[in-house]
């Protein structure tokens, strides 16, 4: 039987249609080779400026063993600079749509046209667990709508039948077993099957291996389904950190490192004013809050929550990219604006920069780039300190590695993330070490004048910058390593980029 969905205006959320009933006295379960089943299937068009969220209530009766949704949408085509259709589909059980509810079961978002969710196993994306009775709702998310409208068809199957009960989930230990204080490597923005990647997590925990990473983090597009995928995949070369990848129509932010199973809501936009609630949760379950790409040209990628509830920002993503170069210029801004304090006593709250890869796919290459983060273990708690307080550097590979740090003429020092006090004329040494970059490429020491040193490296890839300043001159200093311009006159891709050592000047002078 066919039903036409018809909309009407619920919460802010977004729309309900008609409720699809499947509890009628006159039905009976078909069967066929998957057993005893009922299937309904809704039609119906999503008018241009359609609400982000329009929600297909499904009635759920006594007996289902599995939920099975799929479902098609037309592509008409479009004029060039003008948005052609795409449709993103989620689901929610008889616990409600409630923003920040426990209803939550799966999203999917554009990247599959069917799933199905049963008490011991679910599609990738989705959640297993018991199929109640009670009102289900489907979420259907127009993320861009053509001019004539949007038209769908979801079909519906419910399979009737015993259940089996669910296996509990099996999550990353916190910790790898024998890692001291050293220098870590991890790649915190990373995508499998369970949301829009190509590779399993078994091929990314290979992937990471052979790039050299210490510690990755899950991080998939509104969904936790990948927490409990990584049994037997760590070990103590490599710690697995479980996040999500809270992705909404103002801007993607990374929640990394947060305690596995926990849900963050990613259904608002700025204006509702909203987000400072779910950047708190994230730091309830343990998490830190990274805005990821925030430059990036993709429709709903733009960062517009401000930076007041981050404690890191993505300024690489991927392969280098002039919206990195812009992230790298606003975070720069920033950490000049954190300097300017009149009361005096050093710089105010500034926010450290990470890069990640945001692989999907073959060619992505997994660790390209990667923070390395100066952690006491190799533990979730002490590289998310770490990474939080700045102790860190984004390379483009693990075969290029840096020294970093700042030294007065008292041997006081100060490394990446550092602070160096000094009276405001103390002569300091700033010293760069680098190994393993490419025979092209330039050292620039940036300070917040903007870059007072570019110098080239060795042929060899290898050397030592070493350049003298005041507190008074520079209030951070912090470095970059650049390949050669591929375009004369632009900047070059980054190769490395450190975090800035501050120099805060002390009352008095030197003597």
């Amino acid at each position: 039987m066919k039903r036409r969905g018809l909309l009407a205006a619920t919460a802010a959320t977004g729309l309900t249609s008609a409720t699809v009933s499947f509890a009628r006295a006159e039905d009976r379960p078909g069967s066929g080779p998957d057993g005893p089943h009922r299937t309904r299937t809704v039609r119906g068009t999503l008018p241009a400026g359609a609400p982000d969220y329009v929600y297909l209530p499904v009635e759920v009766p006594d007996g289902v063993a599995e939920f099975a949704v799929s479902y098609t949408y037309d592509k008409p085509p479009v004029p060039p600079g003008v948005q052609g259709n795409a449709l993103d589909i989620g689901l929610f059980d008889e616990r409600g749509t409630e923003l920040g509810g426990r209803g939550f079961r799966g999203w999917s978002g554009g990247a599959r046209t069917s799933f199905s969710v049963r008490s011991d196993s679910a599609t990738p994306g989705y959640l297993p667990g018991p199929v109640r009775p009670g009102v289900w709702h489907i979420a259907l998310a127009p993320y861009t709508v053509a001019p004539e409208g949007l038209p769908y068809e979801v079909t519906v199957t419910l399979r009737f039948g015993p259940t089996a009960p669910a296996p509990a989930p099996v999550h990353p230990p916190e910790r790898a077993k024998g890692r001291g204080r050293a220098w870590y490597r991890g790649d915190c923005h990373l995508h499998s099957t369970h949301s829009d990647g190509r590779r399993t997590p078994a091929e990314i925990a290979a992937a990471a291996r052979a790039a050299g990473l210490d510690f990755i983090n899950s991080s998939e597009h509104n969904t936790t389904s990948a927490h409990a995928a990584w049994e037997g995949l760590w070990g103590d070369d490599l710690l697995i950190l479980t996040g999500e990848e809270i992705t909404t129509r103002n801007g993607h932010v990374l929640a990394v490192g947060t305690d596995p199973g926990v849900f963050v809501d990613w259904r608002y936009r700025a204006r509702d004013h909203r987000f400072g609630r779910y950047a708190r949760q994230v730091r309830r379950a343990g998490g830190l809050v990274v805005p990821a790409h925030p430059h990036a040209t993709c429709i709903g990628c733009n960062w517009k929550f401000g930076l007041a509830e981050a404690d890191a920002v993505e300024v690489w993503n991927g392969p280098w990219t002039p919206d990195d170069e812009i992230a790298l210029a606003e975070w720069d801004n920033a950490l000049v604006a954190a300097v300017r304090n009149p009361g005096g006593g050093g710089p105010g709250r500034w926010l450290p920069a990470v890069g990640n890869s945001d692989a999907h796919r073959e060619p992505d290459r997994v660790g390209h780039p990667q923070t390395v983060v100066l952690a006491d273990a190799l533990s979730r708690q002490d590289v998310l300190a770490g990474i939080r307080a700045g102790r860190s550097y984004l390379a483009e590979s693990a075969a290029l590695s840096l020294s970093f740090g700042a030294t007065d003429g008292r041997g006081r020092h100060a490394g990446i993330g550092g602070r160096l006090r000094a009276a405001a004329d103390a002569p300091v040494t700033v010293r760069l070490g680098v190994t393993g970059a490419a025979a092209d490429c330039t050292v620039r020491l940036v300070t917040d004048q903007g870059p007072l040193l570019t110098t080239p490296l060795p042929a060899s890839g290898a050397g030592v910058v070493e350049w003298r300043t005041t507190p008074a001159h520079a209030a951070y200093v912090r470095a970059e390593v650049r390949h050669a311009p591929a375009v004369p006159g632009l900047p070059g891709a980054f190769a490395a980029l450190t975090n800035p050592v501050f120099l805060d000047a002390e009352a008095g002078t030197e003597g």
